[in-house]
């Protein structure tokens, strides 16, 4: 991915190679890869970011390091800046969801934008923020309000894969299995019906097509796989036949 089809993630002073690396990690996890680096405390390159980037290495190798955040983002059209605190500032303020909505839309129209995370001791600061068109405030606890510097970008990180890529909210992982049709599910319950109709089951004989009705809706609301009903099948016939012996 280029940086004009993706956000820049800016690291304003970061203090800790190892926050850097989660950073990048979280970054490539969710296809950003367009790292920045504001005047890094222990210099650049830093060995213990690569340790902790895990594997996401080529964010490192491609990150830009400048010395000031005007610097990071001169080339930039819009600015975003997360902060979980009020300052004092009159600015738009945009929920993580709604941010990147705003990005992917910007980005949609050629401008570049840039997301400024603060460093991990008191986060960004009013100057670095009076550069941002809107901040971003993460609804966290008010009464902890702290965010881990890259807990916060794998956050925003996670909230531009859903606003750029298709989520399925739900799905079942089938495990090489087939879902049973009808005709399955209804030779089940016939099976079913068929035995219990044997062993007095359906009693007394004015409820009993209620009875029967409630069983094979029962079978209906199952998501059965043709497996389950391959093993349903099975049970009931190794208890007639337990059942058999025993007399």
């Amino acid at each position: 991915m280029t940086d004009a089809a993706q956000p820049a993630f800016v690291l304003v002073r970061p203090q800790m190679g190892e926050n850097i690396g989660a950073a990048a990690r979280g970054m490539l996890n969710f296809g950003l890869d367009a790292m920045r680096l504001v005047a890094p405390r222990d210099g650049w390159p830093n060995p213990a970011a690569r340790a902790m980037a895990s594997g996401a290495g080529r964010v490192l190798d491609a990150a830009e390091v400048s010395d000031s955040t005007a610097e990071a983002v001169a080339s930039c059209h819009f600015v975003l800046a997360t902060t979980a605190r009020p300052r004092g500032l009159t600015v738009p303020v945009y929920s993580p969801e709604a941010a990147m909505v705003e990005a992917r839309d910007r980005i949609a129209r050629g401008e570049r934008v840039a997301v400024l995370f603060g460093p991990e001791r008191a986060g960004l600061e009013n100057a670095d923020i009076a550069r941002a068109n809107a901040v971003v405030s993460v609804p966290v606890n008010p009464d902890y309000a702290s965010l881990n510097l890259a807990q916060c970008v794998l956050l925003m990180a996670y909230e531009w894969r859903r606003a750029t890529a298709e989520v399925v909210p739900h799905t079942v992982e089938m495990a090489g299995a087939v879902w049973a049709d009808q005709a399955e599910v209804d030779a089940l319950a016939a099976h079913y019906e068929s035995r219990l109709e044997e062993a007095g089951f359906f009693f007394p004989p004015e409820k009993a097509e209620s009875m029967k009705r409630n069983l094979r809706n029962l079978w209906s609301r199952m998501p059965l796989t043709r497996a389950d009903a391959q093993i349903l099948h099975g049970v009931l016939r190794q208890m007639v036949r337990w059942a058999g012996r025993g007399r």
